[in-house]
């Protein structure tokens, strides 16, 4: 320090005092410095009041030398406390140099200066709140300080300015914000327990409406709340609390669509290892399900990020069970908000009518608007999204973004079976509610959808037949034109029935069905014939679930037409025969096979003539039909054919099969018929056919002993021209509708076609190409 300088109005024993190493003397030079400014005060000399505050910071405060820059603070302190209620006036001067000090290398000269600033704010009170962000930008370092004294020093200071911004109403948080948007972003464990501290005090405040900076300042308390220390942990998440809170109340005020995007980010763990990243998610997720029910459709140009964040929760054990739980409300409630308006045309009025079938699914609550649209974006692998424009005053929901994100799960092979049925729920939802824009999606989903088929869920498989026999049956796929699939027409052949109905009910979907009906069978069975295991282990769980969600008729009518054009023989003998099991088993096939029993209508007739032309794949699901039909003569006449087949070990197992079929419940009103012998002979006969085609076995002995009960066999007798068993089948044919008569001669040349052509295949297998007629199927 140079003696020589003129300190003025400083006399030079307080200036060599305030050079002193000792503290004591520094104390005293600090008490004339104080009475020295109460006279120029009492003077109402600012003049000279300034020249002091000037050479205490200059000349001590900011000095080389640490004695006098000790010296300064606390000369700096003893002005503020003359000055009293007048320090406002000089508050900068005052602040300034004491800050620059905060940042010094020595402890205890930190320490001085936290003192120093101390007691300048004690005086000044709410006069500080104008240098509030310099004040919190000093603090928040000596937060961090490895100081235990000048830590200890802070807290000091802190709780002080806390108590003044709780007392004052001229607090600015608008200037603020800025700030502390900056800082809460330190990864220091003291400077996030000091920022989490000061929003916790802000937030209660009444008069300072922390909430609606809470957009800028939502992403760092989450990651705050990511850190290790329990303490910090605690506290961020008992101010999250108090925020959500008052979010309820004031729903209104409230800017869902600025924070929904930090929202979704933190939804998605990124590195489950962190036990704390738990944490974040189950909050992240509470506040989302918050957000979905207090905001109603002004989420909705957000629901593609949304369901980026939940779908994957969906699928947690039990280790996660609140977040599942809390993903599962916000799956819920975000899918009660689509609508059948979402189906109407951007440019469309929203009052036009939906259609009546969209009611099968509760419509959801409507709520506020939100002017914005969105699309999905990435983020290394975090998912978010981002608000486009807003100059549409009705909410858009985005479709393209949702159908993405859910054909995304489809296609990831790591999507755990919660989730992948909570995805084609969505998918069934959507069809349903917004089918028109639905459908324009659905030649990209339609592969995937069939690919689904193949899962090992039985729920999973149950949910995307729903979605399927949606899309076939839905009317908005009646606009669409005929679509091909590898080439094949799939333009609808089928007579669709006037009633339709499941088990005999009405169908939940229209009678009529679309152009992807056909296609989706085709696509089907090619999937039937690839994967075979899929035939064996789900064939029939897949077709019984399609005749309860379509109608039975248009399922097997489709199937053997398909069948008749099949290439691969030995493929379509297994799928009748696969056919022919469901049909004459299955409870869900009780109005179909009373339809095809007594074949009194045009329409039940030409349905078995549909069917038999495939059922001529496989010669014993053929006889079975006659026998379900009680097309008995027809079924002798097959039978009196089989001689000339390849009896194989598959074969006589199939007839095995029928034999214990004879013997099922359904083939009750069969068994009884073999009472009235006279009426009956063709079906004795065809049973006796059978036995003969059986070597000595158990299906031998049950038949053996069926027949045994026959009684008065004498009767079966049919050689001396036509007996009263002719006169019944004649009378049969009466009693059936004119227009409801069927070729057998016809059929059974058909039936002829068909077993040639199996033979000359089985033939060039073995190496054995046999001379065969050229036959033409009829």
């Amino acid at each position: 320090m140079n003696t020589e300088k003129d300190f003025t109005p400083l006399t030079p024993n307080i200036v060599r005092a305030l050079n002193d190493k000792l503290y004591e003397k520094r104390k005293v030079a600090a008490l004339e410095i104080e009475k020295l400014v109460r006279e120029f005060v009492a003077q109402n000399n600012s003049t000279q009041i300034r020249h002091v505050i000037l050479i205490l910071a200059s000349e001590f405060a900011l000095s080389q030398h640490p004695h006098s820059r000790k010296g300064g603070l606390i000369g700096l302190a003893a002005c503020s406390i003359a000055l009293g209620k007048d320090s406002g006036l000089y508050l900068k001067e005052l602040i300034e140099p004491v800050l620059t000090c905060f940042n010094d290398s020595d402890s205890r000269l930190r320490y001085y200066a936290c003192e120093a600033l101390y007691n300048i704010v004690k005086v000044a009170r709410g006069a500080v709140l104008p240098h509030f962000n310099l004040l919190f930008d000093g603090l928040s370092k000596l937060a961090a300080d490895p100081d235990p004294n000048v830590k200890s020093g802070s807290e000091l200071l802190d709780r002080l300015l806390k108590d003044i911004v709780t007392e004052s109403n001229k607090f600015d948080l608008v200037a603020f914000v800025p700030l502390l948007r900056e800082r809460i972003y330190s990864n220091n464990q003291y400077a996030r327990q000091f920022i989490i501290s000061w929003i916790h005090v802000l937030e209660s405040v009444p008069d300072i409406n922390l909430l609606h900076y809470l957009p800028e300042i939502l992403d760092g308390l989450f990651q705050i709340l990511g850190d290790n220390s329990k303490e910090i942990r605690r506290t961020c998440e008992v101010v999250l609390g108090e925020f959500l809170k008052e979010i309820k109340k004031t729903p209104s005020s409230v800017k869902f669509a600025e924070m929904a995007n930090i929202l979704v980010i933190h939804c998605q763990v990124a590195d489950e290892s962190k036990v704390t990243n738990d944490l974040i998610q189950l909050t992240a997720m509470t506040w989302m399900r918050e957000f979905i029910q207090l905001a109603g459709r002004a989420v909705l140009p957000y629901s593609s990020g949304i369901l980026t964040a939940v779908l994957p929760c969906l699928s947690y054990d039990d280790r996660k069970k609140n977040t599942k739980e809390a993903a599962s409300a916000c799956n819920y409630s975000l899918m009660k908000l689509v609508t059948p308006e979402d189906d109407n045309d951007d440019d469309e009025e929203r009052s036009i009518e939906s259609p009546s079938r969209e009611e099968k699914v509760d419509a959801g609550d409507s709520g506020d608007v939100l002017n914005s649209s969105q699309e999905v974006t990435g983020l290394s692998n975090i998912s978010f999204f981002a608000p486009a424009s807003t100059d549409r005053s009705q909410v858009t929901l985005d479709l393209d973004g949702i159908v993405q994100v859910l054909d995304r799960h489809l296609h990831d092979t790591s999507t755990g079976m919660m989730t992948r049925i909570a995805v084609l729920k969505w998918l069934y939802h959507l069809y349903i509610k917004t089918p028109r824009k639905m459908f324009r999606h659905t030649d990209s989903l339609f592969p995937m959808l069939l690919k689904t088929l193949s899962d090992e869920s039985d729920e999973v498989i149950l949910k995307d037949l729903e979605v399927l026999a949606e899309i076939a049956s839905s009317p908005a796929g009646q606009a669409d034109p005929a679509v091909t699939c590898d080439g094949v027409d799939s333009r609808p052949v089928l007579k669709v029935p006037d009633k339709v109905g499941k088990a005999g009910e009405s169908s939940p979907s229209t009678p009529s069905m679309n152009s992807y009906f056909y296609k989706f069978m085709i696509n089907l069975l090619k999937r039937f014939s690839v994967e075979r295991k899929l035939l064996e282990s789900r064939g029939a769980f897949i077709i019984r679930q399609l005749c309860l969600l379509l109608h039975a008729e248009n399922i097997f009518h489709s199937m053997a037409d398909i069948l008749l054009k099949e290439e691969d023989l030995k493929f379509a003998s297994t799928m009748v025969q696969t056919l022919n099991t469901i049909l004459l088993t299955s409870a869900e096939l009780f109005q179909l096979r009373n339809q095809l029993k007594d074949l009194r209508t045009a329409e039940s007739c030409a349905l078995f003539c549909c069917l038999y032309r495939s059922w001529c794949h496989n010669p014993v699901a053929t006889v079975s039909l006659c026998f379900l039909t009680q097309n008995y003569k027809h079924a002798y006449d097959l039978i009196q054919k089989f001689g000339g087949l390849e009896v194989t070990v598959d074969f006589l197992m199939e007839v095995d099969k029928l034999v214990q079929l004879v013997e099922s419940p359904i083939f009750t009103y069969l068994r009884l018929q073999l009472l009235d012998v006279e009426s009956n002979p063709y079906l004795i006969k065809a049973l006796y056919g059978l036995l003969m085609l059986l070597p000595q076995s158990q299906a031998f002995q049950l038949l053996s002993h069926r027949l045994q009960c026959v009684p008065n066999p004498e009767l079966m007798r049919t050689v001396d021209g036509p007996k009263r068993g002719d006169a019944k089948e004649r009378e049969v044919d009466r009693n059936r509708a004119p227009h409801a008569h069927v070729d057998y001669g016809e059929l059974l040349r058909h039936f002829d076609c068909v077993q040639g052509k199996h033979l000359e295949v089985r033939h060039q297998r073995s190496g054995r190409v046999a001379e065969l007629p050229d036959r033409k199927l009829v």
